[in-house]
């Protein structure tokens, strides 16, 4: 199997840095997005993942921010978070905690003859295809990060044209706000 990299392949952090998941909950207006990566990257923190979605209501956004950073600026980088004036709140969320999905779309070239081992591969991760010409297939699969990862690495033994991934979001466990 060959090794496939693209623009989209996570990268391990180095040694002092380790990655987090944030949840940050703003009002939904322009501008406050910007504000709070401006925070990060005073801290030199690098954002590695990030959704933004409305809420239920109208007014309010929810942000899903993965960063990489040095563990002991994270106390900081909350609280500065926090004090901005559009944030409602923000919190770190671990796996303990929560619940961390990403959504991974890949793009292969299948032949007809090799769209069944490709469908198993799909089935084996839980994945859909939603997708199909007489020569390619679009894959969706959904899980924690490292799923999405060991996907990719089956599926290089197809040509990949192709792989878009969402980011993580995030959702804390049991009765407990995200």
């Amino acid at each position: 199997m060959q090794t496939i990299v693209t623009t989209d392949t996570p990268v391990a952090p180095s040694p002092d840095q380790t990655i987090h998941t944030l949840s940050v909950l703003v009002n939904n207006r322009p501008g406050v997005l910007m504000r709070i990566c401006q925070v990060f990257a005073r801290r030199g923190f690098n954002i590695d993942s990030l959704v933004v979605s409305q809420g239920r209501d109208a007014n309010y956004s929810r942000m899903t921010i993965g960063i990489i950073g040095n563990p002991s600026g994270l106390e900081q980088i909350i609280k500065q978070v926090n004090k901005l004036i559009d944030v409602m709140h923000c919190f770190e969320h671990t796996s303990d905690n929560s619940v961390v999905h990403e959504l991974l779309m890949i793009k292969i070239l299948c032949s007809p003859t090799e769209r069944s081992q490709a469908l198993q591969i799909t089935e084996h991760f839980n994945g859909k295809t939603v997708d199909l010409t007489p020569t390619s297939m679009i894959i969706m699969i959904t899980g924690e990060s490292s799923k999405a990862d060991a996907a990719i690495t089956m599926f290089s033994q197809f040509n990949i044209i192709e792989t878009v991934r969402t980011g993580k979001v995030v959702m804390a466990r049991g009765e407990q706000p995200t």
